[in-house]
């Protein structure tokens, strides 16, 4: 129920801009083919970081070719579940079936997330440094005090303490989880390889999917530059990071549009833009990447 209200919301938001919409579509009839091919070449070449980046968060090698499959089947996984889910559950069972043991997988899966918000947040703020002035935030952020939704956001962080602090059992767990994630950490580190695979992984597959933004910008010609883009994208996904829809779904889509008007775009373009650019990443590859999905069960590689 909860994955369905940021959709109830975003379908509300599109009824009410509906002729937005209707000319963004219009504006699909002049993009750039060139462009929009370079875009699903990014695209392609994001699973193949997410594969560098999974196998440097673990010691033990794990299959080339299955493990690159199972980046590109892990994209249908996500839009089962929320908020990557569905690729943290399919890879933590690719981990298992390749014999790494479940405590050392669920440490690399961990040690995977924290560094690609490592490293999409830190290509966010060199963006920042650079542009400072490119991304108009008192577009973004709503009117009147902020406490409510800095207490809002607090609230999750304030729970998990208090359940911490009360609950025994639990404290064992995360306490046992914390020093497998951190022996994992230590060991992956100590290979130069494994650490490079991790961190270069995870500053390239943000780095691709911003590319990929502005190639179908350039496709359909938004008057804004290709840097400032890319901006627009980290911020917006950074903020919904935590919004529960599976595979972004609505909520990607409506933080897109509202970072490239931020940073200059015209709305139909802009909504042109995202509508493109999600038909290419998450659409197009759905179908392909469900029976490469149900493939890998089939075959016993997951």
């Amino acid at each position: 129920m909860l994955c369905l209200v940021p959709l109830v919301l975003v379908g509300v938001v599109a009824v009410r801009h509906r002729s937005v919409l209707a000319e963004g579509f219009g504006q699909l009839r002049t993009a750039s083919w060139p462009w929009l091919l370079a875009a699903a070449g990014a695209t392609c070449l994001t699973w193949v970081a997410a594969a560098f980046t999974r196998q440097g968060a673990v010691v033990q090698p794990l299959p080339k070719g299955r493990l690159l499959a199972t980046q590109f089947a892990a994209g249908a996984a996500n839009h089962l579940l929320p908020t990557g889910l569905g690729a943290g559950a399919v890879n933590l069972r690719f981990m298992t079936v390749c014999g790494v043991p479940l405590a050392r997988s669920s440490a690399a899966l961990a040690l995977y997330l924290l560094a690609e918000c490592v490293g999409r947040l830190g290509l966010l703020a060199v963006l920042l440094a650079v542009f400072p002035h490119a991304l108009r935030l008192g577009t973004l952020l709503p009117g009147g005090s902020p406490v409510p939704l800095l207490l809002g956001a607090a609230a999750p962080a304030v729970a998990a303490a208090v359940a911490l602090c009360r609950v025994r059992r639990l404290r064992r767990a995360v306490a046992g989880f914390l020093r497998d994630a951190l022996g994992e950490a230590r060991s992956v580190h100590t290979r130069p390889a494994r650490a490079l695979a991790l961190w270069g992984g995870s500053l390239a597959f943000p780095a691709l999917q911003a590319t990929g933004l502005a190639a179908v910008g350039q496709a359909l010609r938004l008057p804004v530059p290709p840097a400032h883009m890319a901006l627009a994208y980290l911020a917006a996904t950074a903020a919904v990071a935590l919004v529960p829809t599976p595979g972004g779904l609505g909520s990607v889509e409506a933080a897109l549009i509202v970072a490239l008007v931020a940073v200059g775009g015209p709305a139909a373009v802009a909504t042109a833009v995202v509508l493109a650019y999600r038909v290419i990443t998450v659409w197009v590859p759905l179908l392909p990447g469900a029976l490469a999905l149900g493939a890998l069960v089939r075959l016993k590689v997951i």
